[in-house]
This record gives C-alpha cells, structure tokens and sequence, in this order.
C-alpha cells in the first residue's frame, strides 16, 4: 500500500510518516518547506520526499492521502487530491483507526512543555523495559527519532490542539482517546483558528470526555484556567503537581533553577531528582511524567532513576557549538510564556552572566501581533533582546519598545548576525527562539563566530 502525506515534514506529520513506513506501507510526501532535522530522519527512514506542492506528485496514484492540518483549499495538490477522487483522511484519524486503537495510550496536552513531557514519559518507559510507541513533536536525544511504533501495549503521543484538517476542525487530540492524560497547562494560542481562551478550553473538555473513568488525569493544581475546564464536568480520578506547595504530587526544589528536587507523594519523599534541565516549566514537566509513569505501573524511585539519564529533546535548550567565550543555544520557543520560563530557569542557573535572547516571532499567534505586551515582557531575563522583523511581518515590531528597553529590532537575518557578532566581544549566553529554520542562521553563526 502506497501513502503519500501533504506536509510531511511537519514535526506530527513526519513521525506519522516513520510509523506508516514502520508498518510497511510504502510511503512519499511533499512539503514547501524541506530542512533539517525532520528531512533528514525521513530519508534515513527510505522515504521519498518532494519539494513543493504540485499536482505531478500524485502521479503514482497513492491508495492514500494524508493530509495535514497546514493544507488549505486552493493548493495545487489538495486540489488534485479531490478533482481525482483519491481516498485521502487526516493525520490524527489515521493514527487512531491504524495504531491507537487497540493500545493503552498516553497523552500530553497543553500550551507549553507537550514535546519535552511526551519525550520524558517515553524514556522513562523505555528506561523500564516497557518499549513503548510513540509520536513526539521534536527529535528526543535519548531515541534519536521523533517517533516509533513499539512493541507493546503502551503508546505515549504529543496531543496537540490544533485542528485536525480543513475538512475536520476538531482538536487533533480529539482523536487519540487516552487513557492517562497529562493537562500541563492551558493559555490562549492559535490566534489564527481559536477567537479566545474559551474556545480552546471547549476543546479540551472535549479531551476530558474522552478519557474513561478507570483512567487518570494530571494537572498543575494552580492552573486555573485547567480547572475551569474540569469544572465543565470530570468523570476521571484527577492527580494534582504543585511546586513548594501542597498538591499530592509536589517538587521541593534544592537548587533554584529546578535542576535538583525532591518528588513528594502524600508528604512522603519517593527520591531526588538530578538532572542537566533547568526551570520550573520542567519541573513541572517531569512531575507529571512520573505520575503518569506510575498510572501504567512504574515506580516513582525508578522513574526518578530514568531522568537523571534524561537528554531532552533537539531544539529545546540544545547547545549547538561552544565559541570562544559565547555559547549558543537552539530553542524552539514560540510563545511568550515558554520564552519567559526559558530565560528565566537559564538567568537562575547562570546568575550575572550576559543573555542575549534572539527571537524569530513565527507562529501564526505571534505573527498576528496578539501578544504584544506579554512578548517584551517574556524578554525581561535577557541582557539584550533581538527581534527579527522580516518584511511580511503583519505587525510592527516597534511596538515591543513601549514596554521594554533591552529590544532591538533587526530587518535581515545579515543584520542579527552583524549585532551578534559585535555583542559576542563581550560573551555570554546566546539562544537563538524559532519555531522554524530562521533563515539558516544556526549554521551560518557557527561559522562567522569561529
């Protein structure tokens, strides 16, 4: 059997597609945007990938179309996909009706922190013998591959809410019916398809309803807008995570930068968590993975073990070259609380040392401008802050300067490296924010840095 997925280079969509291949399906895709790191797990994975969207790469006649939820009416291949009459359905039904449907799945949900928790959880599984499936938005260091069907019962999947496709607006978390649920927070995002915070909690408590009464659901105890939507009605036991407060599930924190806590049930200390992350989002973060580990069975002392061997995800804080006196990170922040949480967990663990953030606004909320005064705020942590305001940028940057004064506004991606290079004399901390390529920048540093 043949399939052939429209944008398969999206991070869900190529761990769709390693899965198909998985099972033995045949399979190709196109995209318009072809770059590492996901092209270059589907070609290692003997999957036929095309650039562009045009009606030729149907040519073959797939038995199949995935089509992702980027696809809209008025593309060329879309268009040729239904004139021809192909069997086509979207990604999140696919996966259910062809791997989720007999399997005891896990699923992460929430604004922030969905790739980092879905990797964690799938260690501490793999850590334990249980050899788990799963689809995760980013590439975990532990596995090397963004997703993998398994060998077991158990499959733990990033549950995104963002639309299924153009044909079926649901959540794509709608989908996948988990029997554990993770909730790791809730704020508005999708500007672009949800019109407020409501609506994005409807779609959650559509998540709820899914979830059976002999399963779990995890969530912060202090995020309110989480439970508002369990106040919508809940028939699932609920474990709460709180964080030097008094939830059932609670970090005492060591180390300030989260780095080093104590995981407490009942007041009873299961073990001390050490490990390279920092923050309280990922603290957070693993709570929850070591609830939901113990949902399927696993002690909270062994999957304390599995995270201190924990080597987060591409993209997520990674440190892409040590030059001289600057180091460089990569991190895929795209909204203003992941920036804030992310600058604030690396200020506490590097103190006085210099932090120059460097921001490509690229999602579709950012780019809508909603986020203005939250943005420059989430930037406070950072010494300097560089936006990069292409020229189809819907808003003016400039705007960000009311609130804040350590912003400076670059045009081209030759004019951040410029300012780059000129407060790199100085050293410090550089993370580079997008949720895309930025333009190529990564390589292009590295290189001019040295």
């Amino acid at each position: 059997m043949h399939i052939h997925i429209l944008g398969i280079c999206g991070t869900f969509m190529g761990g769709l597609a390693v899965i198909a291949r998985q099972l033995g399906y045949e399979v190709s895709g196109s995209d318009q945007n072809v770059y590492p790191p996901m092209s270059t797990q589907l070609e290692q994975q003997g999957i036929t990938l095309m650039e562009g969207y045009n009606a030729e790469n149907l040519a073959n006649t797939p038995d199949l179309v995935i089509i992702g939820n980027a696809m809209s009416r008025g593309n060329p291949e879309v268009e040729a996909v239904l004139n021809r009459g192909l069997k086509y359905v979207s990604g999140p039904q696919w996966l259910a009706e062809h791997v989720l449907y007999d399997k005891w799945v896990l699923g992460v949900a929430g604004t922030h922190g969905k790739t980092t928790t879905t990797s964690m959880l799938s260690w501490i599984l793999e850590h334990q013998g249980f050899n788990p499936g799963f689809l995760i938005g980013g590439i975990p260091l532990n596995f090397g591959i963004s997703a993998r069907l398994g060998e077991s019962s158990f499959f733990v999947i990033e549950a995104d809410e963002y639309d299924s496709a153009f044909f079926d607006k649901r959540s794509k978390f709608v989908h996948y019916r988990p029997r554990t649920a993770i909730l790791n927070n809730l704020e508005y995002d999708h500007a672009d398809i949800f019109p407020d915070l409501a609506a994005i909690q409807k779609q959650f408590h559509h998540l709820v309803r899914t979830v059976p009464g002999e399963g779990l659901i995890i969530s912060p105890a202090a995020d309110d807008n989480i439970n508002d939507v369990l106040a919508m009605g809940c028939w699932t036991p609920q474990a709460k995570t709180s964080i030097n407060a008094d939830a059932a599930w609670n970090a005492q924190l060591i180390k300030p930068d989260g780095s080093e806590f104590d995981v407490l049930f009942n007041n009873e200390n299961q073990g001390t968590v050490q490990w390279s992350l920092t923050g309280d989002h990922n603290v957070y973060n693993a709570l929850s993975a070591i609830v939901a580990a113990k949902h399927v069975g696993i002690l909270p002392k062994d999957a304390i073990n599995a995270l201190a061997l924990f080597q987060n995800v591409k993209r997520r804080m990674e440190v892409i070259a040590k030059i001289n006196n600057v180091t460089l990170y990569d991190d895929f922040a795209h909204h203003p609380t992941a920036i804030a949480t992310t600058l604030d967990g690396l200020r506490k663990q590097v103190g006085k040392q210099r932090i120059i953030a460097i921001v490509e606004p690229r999602s579709n909320t950012m780019r809508l401008g909603v986020h203005t005064e939250t943005l420059a705020q989430s930037l406070s942590d950072a010494d300097v802050a560089i936006m990069y305001q292409p020229d189809t940028m819907d808003w003016n940057l400039s705007a960000l300067k009311q609130y804040a004064d350590n912003i400076t506004i670059c045009h081209s991606i030759d004019g951040i490296v410029a300012r780059i290079k000129q407060e790199a004399t100085s050293g410090g901390h550089f993370v580079l924010m997008s949720n895309g390529s930025f333009g190529g920048i990564y390589a292009r540093l590295k290189q001019e840095l040295a």
